[in-house]
């Protein structure tokens, strides 16, 4: 993915702060640029870093994480691995898929389609309700997991006050 400018995400009308915070934002990390995260996620680093999901009718940032070099298969997993985790459901009660299932199961023709398919396992659910949001995703790459953590605190920091779905 190529570095593409992240202050061109929304053009609301209380835009003024908003974009404010995501000109900062974009001086702290080079990013890459958004795309959606269902297109991409194969094409995630394999390394530390922070990852930002925008809504993608909204154009508003409402979730920041981090990843850092778990490595339970053998080899280090980074954003790919946390990116994925979403998509598959794995990471079922992490807040982020936690306020996903919560809009989705607020949509009941969303809910009768899921009954539909018949008994499902939870993570099957948590996984179908994070690709339901459509997200575009943008990360930036660490050295470490120390690293990612800083980024993530301030990328909070600054975005906190504008509409993160979590913390």
């Amino acid at each position: 993915m190529a570095t593409g400018s992240i202050t061109a995400m929304t053009t609301y009308a209380d835009a003024d702060a908003r974009l404010a915070a995501y000109s900062e934002l974009a001086q702290l990390a080079e990013w890459s640029t958004w795309a959606p995260l269902l297109d991409v996620v194969g094409e995630a680093p394999r390394r530390p870093g922070v990852y930002l999901f925008l809504e993608r009718d909204s154009r508003v940032v409402r979730h920041v994480g981090h990843a850092g070099e778990r490595a339970g298969s053998g080899s280090p997993q980074g954003l790919y691995g946390r990116l994925r985790a979403y998509l598959t459901g794995q990471a079922a009660v992490s807040g982020f898929v936690e306020a996903a299932l919560d809009r989705a199961l607020a949509d009941p023709d969303w809910v009768r389609e899921r009954l539909a398919a018949g008994p499902q396992r939870t993570r099957r659910w948590a996984g179908a309700a994070v690709r339901r949001l459509e997200l575009d995703v943008s990360w930036a790459t660490c050295t470490d997991r120390d690293e990612a953590r800083w980024l993530e605190g301030r990328v909070v920091e600054l975005l906190r006050p504008h509409g993160l779905w979590v913390r």
